[in-house]
């Protein structure tokens, strides 16, 4: 399975976590069998390339995203393109994919979603 996180530089798993997620300049992929850690240049149309970033992690073969959070549209696009996402990423890449990995972030979906990008708040249920 491949997990991909939004990241500010190209550190890998000690990477910083970026919260908007469309705006990252880079994508780190860990790749959970064989623990393969590869960052990729954010290429999307948000920096000035081609393609929306579900589409262009999909490429990719990415299985899951993890992320701060996410407008609903993003849910859906990255649903349509069978990827999970999960919000309540923060930190470094290690830290959200430990936290990914004991359960601790939740599934996207319409109800949790941001109604605003630059909303750091969390609907709880």
């Amino acid at each position: 399975m491949r997990v991909s996180i939004p990241t500010r530089d190209e550190n890998g798993l000690e990477g910083i976590v970026e919260q908007h997620f469309g705006k990252a300049p880079t994508y780190t992929i860990i790749d959970t069998e064989t623990d393969q850690v590869m960052v990729i240049p954010n290429t999307s149309e948000h920096m000035g390339g081609v393609g929306l970033p579900p589409e262009y992690l999909n490429q990719n073969g990415v299985d899951v995203m993890l992320c701060g959070g996410l407008g609903f549209k993003a849910v859906r696009m990255f649903e349509s393109y069978g990827i999970k996402v999960f919000v309540g990423a923060g930190g470094t890449v290690r830290e959200t994919f430990e936290a990914w990995k004991a359960g601790k972030l939740q599934n996207a979906t319409a109800e949790n979603s941001c109604s605003e990008h630059g909303n750091e708040e969390h609907h709880q249920h």
